[in-house]
């Protein structure tokens, strides 16, 4: 492991774990966009613009050797309730960068000023509105962190059981799959995730969901009934609280008959491929898992 990754997770520790357990919407979401304005930055050349899809504003940002029908779709992150495309756009633009894609990240309305299913619709909708642009379904490599991962395999599901075409993979990194937060690790890692307090997720949840069902398929992928998936690819720390809802989704797509590839790493923390501007190992996720999309794809770069 990386010397910056024994710098990164105390920090996370003792900076970012505090805010998420004890800050309000406004202050998590102000300081994330701080953040990503500082330490993160996408490929050189890359151009970003706002389009409308299916009546959703989406990032969407080119990189230089972007294949224009190739396109990654990505959901952000952040509980349902922070978190920007603006956020996460320099990690898709360097993602989008590895496979020759365009990327577009939807600005979905986010909880508690616009709780579900407003997400999950919005999602829904930009997708719609991109396929609706011409775009095959099948050059789509669709993916999200934590939240935005429930989101992305969410609507997997979601197009499943309409029988209507899915993208041609699916990817996670740090997916959440399951609100009910029922999977071991949610209690035997609360110590041992850097990032992600455990009363910080069920008040996020709160904040999202109200009295609705914790188990609704287009946010708890885990419920939804999956009929011959996309290829996956899932990422998670062994030490995140989440690691359960990665592995667990993952073993559901397999005896859904689906191509799912798991990754567990070792002490990285939530979404660390966010960080890719300062963590090697961030930079060969990425790498990983580009290589693993072409592959799947028969992309060329």
């Amino acid at each position: 492991m990386s010397l910056m990754r024994h710098i990164l997770n105390p920090w996370l520790r003792a900076v970012e774990k505090r805010r998420l357990r004890n800050g309000t919407p406004a202050q998590i979401r102000r300081a994330l966009e701080v953040q990503s304005r500082m330490l993160f930055w996408g490929p050189r050349g890359s151009r970003q613009a706002w389009r409308t899809y299916g009546d959703i504003p989406c990032s969407e940002v080119t990189p230089q050797n972007a294949v224009q029908d190739r396109v990654l779709f990505y959901i952000h992150g952040g509980g349902f309730v922070f978190g920007s495309p603006n956020s996460h756009s320099a990690m898709a633009a360097q993602l989008a960068h590895r496979i020759g894609a365009r990327a577009v990240l939807p600005r979905y309305r986010l909880a508690p000023e616009h709780p579900f299913p407003a997400a999950p619709d919005d999602v829904r909708a930009a997708w719609d509105g991109l396929i609706t642009s011409e775009v095959d379904p099948q050059n789509i490599a669709l993916g999200g962190d934590s939240a935005g991962g429930a989101l992305a395999f969410g609507l997997v599901a979601t197009l499943s059981g309409e029988g209507r075409a899915g993208p041609g993979v699916v990817f996670g990194f740090s997916p959440l799959a399951d609100l009910t937060y029922s999977g071991d690790s949610f209690r035997t890692n609360a110590e041992k995730d850097v990032l992600l307090p455990t009363n910080s997720a069920g008040k996020l949840v709160d904040m999202f969901l109200g009295d609705q069902s914790r188990e609704h398929p287009s946010v708890s992928p885990l419920y939804g009934e999956f009929h011959a998936p996309p290829p996956a690819w899932i990422t998670v720390g062994d030490t995140e609280i989440l690691r359960d809802d990665a592995v667990r989704l993952a073993q559901g797509l397999k005896a859904a008959g689906g191509d799912a590839s798991l990754v567990v790493e070792h002490d990285l923390p939530h979404v660390w491929p966010l960080f890719h501007n300062l963590l090697p190992e961030a930079r060969n996720t990425l790498d990983a898992l580009a290589l693993w999309i072409r592959q799947r794809q028969n992309w060329e770069v």
